[in-house]
């Protein structure tokens, strides 16, 4: 028996718990604002007053509020009454050092901490298809997989407590620098007098079809590649066609008088990142 509890049902926690109404040992659901809980007691759900009865309640319990703050909070009341073996999921996107730090302050009373952040926001959670970025020991992943299944498509386990947290903002760091990416791409094309909303339905397409700056993310590490390796000349062409194209767009944003610096840095950097540099005066 898995009883399951899920704590902050906010903009994307709500549709994830929403996932687990109707699980087959129970749902036990917190937040401190009553017409968030409201639905889900409609739907069933028992509904906690306190984090600590929820904490008492439950055996998998998923956690998704705020910030560092609220996380180490709601963890320490967890710790008043939850049982030898739970598992606490942490969702939050937090510092990896916080997790650790309360990995170890809940090993003391037998209870698993996971850091298990997610991607794919709001639209993945209310279609089901998240990403869960799984940090903490394999038995305790192996316990809150099915929960996760729920709300989730992709479930990826990728080490000890932190390693979760650490691959979130790893991901984010891409996805954040390529927003930045897509306002200076914009500020080009508007200056060339074309309509952005077109530019990006073409964008969504195209990244929909070639995965992406994920297409790239085909090898284990990021070190120079060997000319002997399978990926070199794939690479190496790849390489011709980014610099070509970063180009001509830099020439046209000169010719508008539009500064690219990111165009700039990445024609600059893009070779040695992609591991293969052009060697010495080349």
């Amino acid at each position: 028996m898995t009883t399951v509890g899920f704590i902050g049902l906010g903009q994307i926690g709500a549709p994830m718990a929403q996932r687990l109404a109707g699980w087959p040992d129970g749902l036990v659901v917190h937040d401190l604002r009553d017409e968030a809980t409201k639905p889900f007691a409609d739907l069933g759900a028992t509904v906690a007053t306190s984090v600590a009865e929820l904490g008492a309640a439950a055996d998998v319990i998923s956690v998704m509020v705020l910030d560092d703050e609220q996380v180490r909070a709601v963890v320490a009341e967890l710790l008043t009454t939850a049982r030898s073996g739970t598992v606490i999921a942490v969702h939050s996107t937090v510092r990896a050092d916080t997790v650790e730090e309360l990995g170890q302050v809940a090993a003391t009373s037998g209870v698993h901490v996971l850091d298990a952040p997610v991607s794919g926001g709001f639209i993945g959670a209310h279609d089901g298809t998240l990403a869960v970025l799984v940090g903490g020991e394999r038995a305790a992943f192996e316990l809150a997989r099915e929960p996760f299944e729920r709300f989730a498509s992709l479930v990826v386990h990728f080490g000890p407590v932190g390693a979760g947290t650490r691959a979130k903002l790893a991901r984010n760091l891409m996805h954040f620098i390529a927003y930045t990416g897509a306002t200076e791409a914009q500020r080009l094309a508007e200056a060339a007098g074309l309509d952005l909303l077109k530019l990006g339905q073409v964008v969504r397409h195209s990244d929909a079809v070639t995965g992406g700056a994920g297409a790239i993310m085909v090898r284990p590490t990021a070190a120079p590649l060997n000319p002997d390796d399978g990926l070199y000349d794939i690479f190496c062409h790849t390489r011709s066609l980014a610099e070509k194209d970063l180009e001509l767009a830099l020439e046209l944003g000169a010719g508008l008088g539009v500064e690219l610096p990111l165009g700039h840095l990445a024609l600059e950097r893009f070779a040695a990142g992609l591991g293969v540099p052009h060697p010495p005066g080349g």
